[in-house]
């Protein structure tokens, strides 16, 4: 089972690595879902001996995208590119939900030569098999999805049937909520290759002026070479 592992700083980076992530989503701000990472973090990134894919997404809330957005997405995709990384995470859709075609094709063809990840714009859909025929036209390597739910256990049923209409022609990476807890519910029961989770620990900050400023909150989470090491063992 491949693990890659969605980290949005280079503490992350590093525990991923340490505890055997086979691939590294990078993102930003992983709290709304992951944004664009900074171009320092991309070039840090690619001198990992693994693979990195950046996730290309210029704010948070809905993948509907503006002409403008989807010409800051061009730039950023490049910056992925002239660090050395090895792939993009990609998503627009239209206000209905449907994967947007005309903005992923741009976005896709300005990407060429780098592998492409969808990512869970997916969860939107309102046709799963109309959606999974789109990515693959569009020639992206994955699906990252949770089913449409807000973890992969509970999107279970989704997943299934992202899985089937597949049929072998794309990879389904279930995502969202995957700890030790929960991947029995996702395998072996789903025939996936690839799976995706953030292998994050609570930590507390302890500086309560960083708090009181509005800097930080009291606790957040972070990428843990432990458990990323335990969830990689339970698939041995």
């Amino acid at each position: 089972m491949l693990l890659e592992i969605c980290v949005e700083d280079i503490a992350g980076l590093k525990a991923a690595i340490a505890g055997g992530g086979d691939r590294i989503e990078l993102c930003s701000a992983l709290a709304v879902g992951g944004l664009t990472p900074s171009a320092g973090l991309m070039a840090a990134a690619a001198a990992m001996p693994v693979p990195v894919y950046a996730i290309i997404r210029p704010r948070a809330g809905s993948f509907v995208y503006s002409a403008d957005e989807i010409e800051v997405m061009k730039s950023d995709i490049d910056a992925a590119r002239n660090a050395g990384l090895a792939g993009v995470v990609l998503g627009a859709s239209l206000p209905d939900g449907r994967l947007d075609f005309d903005a992923l094709a741009a976005l896709a063809a300005h990407a060429e030569g780098l592998g492409k990840t969808l990512h869970r714009a997916f969860d939107l859909v309102p046709d799963v098999e109309e959606a999974v025929d789109t990515a693959i036209a569009l020639g992206f390597e994955r699906i990252l999805t949770s089913g449409g739910a807000k973890t992969a256990a509970e999107g279970i049923a989704m997943l299934e049937r992202a899985i089937a209409a597949a049929a072998g022609r794309i990879s389904i990476m279930p995502g969202s909520g995957v700890t030790l807890a929960t991947v029995g519910q996702l395998w072996p029961r789903l025939p996936i290759g690839e799976i995706h989770a953030s292998c994050s620990a609570a930590a507390a900050e302890t500086d309560e002026r960083v708090i009181a400023l509005g800097f930080s909150t009291p606790s957040t989470r972070r990428t843990d070479a432990a458990t990323v090491r335990a969830l990689k063992a339970y698939f041995a």
